[in-house]
């Protein structure tokens, strides 16, 4: 066993700067003012212009103007944690890279945070993913005044509010922030190191409450944009993460979870950003083992009780691959790495592994992907790690990605002064606060990030119409928050609920999949109707012969659906707000799919028949057999005609 535990622990150090962090308070009455924001504020008048909240809308990240807001992001790491785990926690030795961050951003003991900023600007930066860790949200202790020593405002600050104070500067200097849960405890990540899921050392519930009250803490903070959820989910000594089997490491239905009740409770203006699966199985050759990624959405993507905020991620580096856990001598697999890869083979992999969420549009997967992280050393010298940067650089510009590199600081000399620090930082800073990277001539990285850097696509970006699945797999899913507020309308079965401002357009004949397509059919006001029985079929209309229907009132239309096992359960209905056309055909798809020519939404129900209206129509009812040794699910959708107008 013990050499199993040591193959793990080699193969999945999955080293790449990859450390969440935890968001502190908008305001904190005990904390000193930042004299620190004047200067940064200063800096807002040549920061891009945006107008908060952000949005998605399609593949791309929007303002409140609907204009494109391309992340061209960096990590600013070190409120997450530095330690490796061993040894005196006091030694900075015993830290990534030597450096001792103490629990807050690093860099603040070294330069003011007006120059970091300014230091951001000059890279082209909009905005910044900002790690923390649950440990640090509860941390009381002041951190030490050497942590903050070219900040001395900032002394007497415990670590959440030392975070307060560097989120304040970002958004008034005109930055997006976007808060990332990095570490469950404070301390550097990714291997075997008690921060591998959401819930380690905890459950699903407590790590969402932590995200429930960060971002009520800066929910008047229009700047602060986005919650990323949960950094590289992964394997432990044991178990696996999995997306979808519903028990307690489904990463899917945590994120979920917690998105919605981000966006329920706390904050409604958010992006909630879902990373996908980082490392599942054993990494020894014969042994199942790779790196998801966002593979798995492509069959079962997220439907958030608030539209258009949902962005996914994904992190690349080199060193590591699909099946490669990074790993080098003990644990390390014949697998390919990135780095390993030609061109058109790494351009295909990332499409594969990511980008088809983006790519592939009008599906209910389809959303924004950001690579939130991705980096590599100024010191550098291979061949192959070299031209993979440039392979991946160049190919985020081409599709347009948004991005975020890993890290934004680090020293670059040791706490006595010596060379030493973080090589992949962009910006690094000496004992003096003297800077050196990626602004700098001499770093060879420098001319593949000014290429990537540019703002890509901008101005106005085109609304389209928008799919949402639907899943009862394990439990409800109401993603409206008009029907949450009236209760349960049908106890014990499992339910879905289309988002607001959408209506469902189809049905899966089995396992309780649905789809939703955006509309403003809606009525502004009142509730809905739930249908147990075909009390609303009128006299002559039967329009599924032998078959039981629950069809909505005149007027009304599907919105969602409830099953118990197999069995459709009761049909939910909503008013709409102008006159609806009746008449309309069944569509059967009990005996095969029935879906419009090019299946727009995607396939919401693999493996399983599908029923679909045309975009030109809307679903009012539902037919179903309770006949022997038929199955119980959705047979058939009454389709109507939309309104002209």
């Amino acid at each position: 066993m013990k050499s199993l535990i040591r193959a793990l622990s080699g193969a999945l150090l999955l080293l790449a700067g990859t450390v969440p962090a935890v968001a502190a308070p908008a305001s904190a009455a005990a904390a000193p003012p930042n004299t620190a924001t004047a200067s940064a504020a200063a800096d807002a008048r040549t920061a891009e212009a945006w107008t908060p909240p952000l949005s998605t809308s399609g593949r791309y990240i929007v303002d409140a103007q609907g204009n494109r807001f391309r992340l061209r992001s960096g990590n600013w790491d070190g409120a997450q944690g530095s330690w490796n785990g061993s040894g005196d926690r006091g030694d900075p030795a015993t830290h990534h890279a030597g450096q001792n961050s103490n629990g807050v951003p690093i860099g603040l003991d070294r330069v003011p945070v007006s120059t970091l900023l300014a230091d951001f600007r000059s890279l082209g930066l909009n905005s910044v993913r900002l790690p923390f860790s649950n440990e640090m949200l509860h941390t009381t202790a002041p951190v030490p005044d050497a942590a903050v020593a070219a900040n001395p405002q900032l002394r007497g600050r415990t670590p959440l509010q030392v975070y307060d104070a560097v989120v304040a500067a970002l958004t008034d200097a005109g930055f997006a922030v976007i808060l990332n849960n990095h570490t469950v405890t404070t301390r550097w990540c990714c291997g075997l190191d008690g921060n591998e899921r959401w819930n380690s050392g905890g459950s699903t519930a407590q790590w969402a409450d932590d995200w429930v009250f960060l971002a009520r803490r800066y929910r008047d903070n229009p700047r602060v944009v986005g919650a990323d959820l949960y950094n590289e989910v992964r394997r432990d000594v044991l178990d696996d993460p999995n997306w979808g089997l519903g028990d307690n490491h489904d990463w899917q239905a945590a994120a979920q979870e917690a998105g919605d009740r981000i966006l329920a409770e706390a904050n409604p203006n958010l992006l909630i950003v879902v990373e996908g699966i980082n490392w599942t199985g054993i990494p020894l050759d014969g042994l199942p083992h790779g790196r998801p990624t966002l593979t798995p959405v492509r069959t079962l993507s997220h439907t958030l009780v608030v539209s258009n905020k949902l962005v996914y991620s994904a992190h690349f580096y080199g060193y590591t691959g699909p099946r490669h856990s990074g790993a080098t001598g003990m644990g390390e697999t014949h697998d390919a790495r990135y780095q390993d890869m030609s061109r058109a083979q790494l351009e295909q992999t990332l499409y594969d592994q990511a980008f088809y969420v983006s790519a592939e549009t009008g599906n209910h997967f389809t959303a924004p992907v950001w690579v939130s992280e991705f980096g590599i050393g100024a010191d550098e010298t291979g061949a192959l790690p070299r031209a993979w940067f440039q392979n991946l650089t160049g190919y985020l510009s081409t599709v347009d990605a948004d991005f975020a590199y890993w890290p934004l600081v680090g020293w670059s000399t040791t706490a006595q002064g010596a060379p030493g620090g973080d090589s992949w930082a962009m910006l690094r800073y000496d004992a003096s606060g003297r800077r050196s990277g990626v602004l700098d001539a001499g770093d060879w990285r420098t001319q593949p990030w000014t290429a990537l850097a540019g703002p890509g696509r901008t101005g106005r970006i085109p609304v389209t119409p928008s799919w949402y699945q639907l899943s009862t797999d394990h439990r409800d899913h109401n993603a409206s928050l008009r029907t949450r507020a009236a209760g349960d309308w049908d106890s014990g079965a499992r339910k879905a609920v289309c988002p607001d401002g959408s209506r469902l357009a189809g049905l899966g004949h089995t396992d309780g999949r649905g789809l939703c397509a955006s509309s403003d059919l809606r009525a502004a006001t009142g509730g809905h109707t739930v249908v147990r029985d075909e009390a609303y079929v009128p006299p002559g209309g039967d329009w599924a012969l032998g078959y039981t229907k629950f069809q909505c009132p005149a007027g009304q239309f599907l919105i969602g659906y409830s099953v118990r096992g197999e069995r459709v359960s009761a049909a939910l209905c909503a008013p709409a707000r102008t006159a609806l056309p009746a008449g309309g055909r069944t569509l059967w798809f009990d005996r095969g799919d029935n879906r419009p020519s090019g299946g727009p939404g995607g396939e919401f129900a693999y493996g399983d028949y599908k029923g679909q209206c045309l975009s030109t129509e809307y679903a009012a009812g539902i037919a179903f057999t309770t006949r022997a040794a038929s199955r119980p699910g959705p047979a058939a959708l009454l389709c109507r005609p939309l309104p002209s107008a």
